[in-house]
């Protein structure tokens, strides 16, 4: 059976070091059975690809795939709390944010990007509540910006 590492390196992806915070917090907490997750923004290599408000300067199908690179920082963030990805028993909440513009509505199929890709590398347990919501601004001008609850053993 394929554990969460293989089905990252399937898909092509390779998962990144831990992001450092850009503020006074850390990048995943452990209490009990639960890693919470600090929100992880698009970072690749250090850098934003891309900056400015969803519907305007990023367009939803880009901001749709800077989620699925949120989703692999915090995925790291977890992993560096727990040593393996073995150890996640259920995604268990989503958190998403999205900087957009003022009439753009598309938040859900934005977060979306996250949402599929914690299916694609954790299956069943991948499976979570979400909240996907709009936001005026993130920090650094991201577009979007994800975080999670995660129950582990």
């Amino acid at each position: 059976m394929a554990t969460p590492e293989d089905r990252i390196a399937e898909l092509g992806l390779t998962l990144p070091e831990v992001v450092p915070p850009v503020a006074v917090y850390q990048p995943a907490v452990r209490s009990g059975d639960h890693v919470y997750v600090s929100g992880q923004l698009p970072f690749v290599g250090g850098e934003l690809p891309a900056t400015g408000k969803v519907g305007a300067e990023v367009d939803a199908e880009a901001a749709k795939d800077l989620a699925a690179v949120c989703a692999l920082n915090a995925i790291a963030a977890v992993r560096a709390e727990v040593g393996e990805l073995s150890k996640v028993v259920r995604i268990v909440k989503v958190g998403g944010f999205v900087a957009s513009a003022p009439d753009f509505t598309g938040h859900p199929g934005v977060i979306n990007g996250a949402s599929e890709l914690l299916g694609q590398v954790f299956g069943e347990a991948g499976v979570h509540a979400r909240a996907a919501v709009g936001v005026a601004a993130l920090p650094l001008d991201a577009p979007v910006e994800v975080d999670m609850i995660v129950e582990v053993r």
